[in-house]
């Protein structure tokens, strides 16, 4: 595995983030993750007696969140610090955002209940596999757009504005904006006015 990365200096935090192949259990990646978790975590057990703190805590978790968006706990991520949800967002329970590469949420956003947002990939081959090697690719979800309970969006997934994707669809390709999606994997079944 030495020879995968020979002449290459960077860290494996800067290796994920450009897209490429890293180490998933570098120390210093998992001390990140830890610090997400922990950070989730008191979150979840600081939310429902006082909010104000909560929401603290919670901009110290994520990259940026956008005024009167509301996550309700618990929330699941890899780093947080790779997540940016717009304004007026409504994230509810049991989130998951697998944020090795970066997720991008919109404005006026809402996401049901048990909704995973999966940006790593992993090697087919088993050496590689073995040897803990992953990458990612971000994910971007519109202005406007409604994931429906249980949705799953995996890597490299951009859903346009106004869409709907219905509960329970896994979304494996790009969704363009004013659209309904549902099944697994998702497929368009109507179109939207995006003026109505």
């Amino acid at each position: 595995m030495s020879d995968y990365f020979a002449g290459d200096e960077r860290s494996m935090r800067e290796r994920m983030q450009a897209g490429e192949m890293y180490i998933a259990d570098d120390p210093e990646l998992a001390a990140d993750s830890r610090r997400a978790i922990s950070l989730a975590d008191r979150y979840a057990r600081l939310w429902p007696q006082d909010p104000d703190a909560a929401a603290g805590l919670l901009h110290e978790l994520l990259g940026t969140i956008g005024e009167g968006t509301e996550v309700r706990p618990p929330l699941y991520v890899d780093y947080g610090k790779y997540i940016s949800i717009g304004a007026r967002t409504f994230i509810n329970y049991n989130f998951t955002a697998l944020d090795v590469a970066r997720i991008t949420i919109g404005d006026d956003v809402q996401i049901g209940p048990n909704i995973q947002l999966l940006t790593p990939t992993h090697p087919l081959e088993p050496g590689p596999r073995r040897d803990k090697l992953e990458a990612a690719r971000p994910i971007s979800i519109g202005n406007n757009v409604w994931l429906g309970g249980g949705v799953i969006v995996l890597p490299g997934v951009s859903i346009g504005e106004n869409t709907v994707v219905g509960a329970g669809a896994v979304v494996t390709k790009d969704l363009p904006p004013n659209v309904v999606a549902v099944g697994s994997p998702a497929r368009i079944v109507r179109e939207l006015d995006a003026d109505a």
